[in-house]
């Protein structure tokens, strides 16, 4: 499963299948024709979702945004981006094409951190260190996986960002690939993700205190 999955190879048959963790040639006429089905229904479900389209965000004094974006040829796809509000709160937002999904993770000043999806509560809020005195160490705000660039068809204007961090392609997919964002005191040792994953790359914006450390991931591969 260490091979690359990309969007295009969830377009045919064979590529879904893999996907799903199974190999055509393993498989019985009966469960070809089963799955065959499921992929149909998933290929008209996927067609039905509109595309995002270029994501209008207005800039607002004060605040900083910083985007994750996917390289694709000639285009450049928004996967997700940190908005550091002018109050000093904290936000990670994904782009999607069913947008009462809006998954995200918010970092309060009173400290408390809350992951959601479809308006609710994903995880329990957990409390952590306050963003109204001296940001002490680091605050992790998650691990996102699973993007869909061309899928979702969010474009990334760099000019509507703070700064842009731009992934290849081949790195960020269905099942590969990771981004992780981390709030640092300044001067503090940067992340390690060594215990799971190989750093593609790993940006720290400085504009203010905490600083922001965004770090695309490629999946350590499994050992034989």
């Amino acid at each position: 499963m260490d091979e690359f999955i990309s969007e295009d190879d969830l377009k045919t048959f064979e590529g879904w299948l893999k996907y799903q963790g199974f190999e055509a040639a393993t498989m019985t006429p009966e469960a070809l024709a089963n799955w065959r089905g499921i992929f149909d229904e998933a290929q008209r479900q996927c067609a039905a979702n509109p595309k995002v389209g270029l994501m209008k965000l207005k800039p607002v004094p004060d605040e900083y945004k910083y985007a994750v974006a996917v390289r694709e040829g000639t285009g450049l796809w928004l996967v997700l981006w940190v908005r550091r509000s002018p109050r000093g709160e904290f936000f990670v937002l994904r782009t999607m094409s069913d947008r009462d999904w809006n998954p995200h993770t918010s970092y309060h000043l009173d400290g408390t951190r809350h992951m959601k999806s479809h308006g609710r509560k994903s995880l329990t809020p957990q409390k952590r260190q306050p963003l109204t005195g001296p940001f002490r160490g680091t605050e992790d705000l998650g691990i996102e996986g699973g993007y869909s660039p061309k899928g979702v068809g969010a474009i990334c204007d760099p000019a509507a960002f703070s700064d842009v961090v731009e992934v290849p392609s081949g790195v960020l997919g269905p099942r590969h690939g990771a981004v992780g964002v981390v709030l640092v005191e300044p001067g503090h040792a940067l992340p390690d993700y060594t215990w799971g994953y190989e750093v593609v790359t790993q940006t720290v914006f400085r504009d203010v205190p905490p600083h922001v450390v965004v770090t695309v991931l490629r999946h350590k591969a499994s050992k034989a």
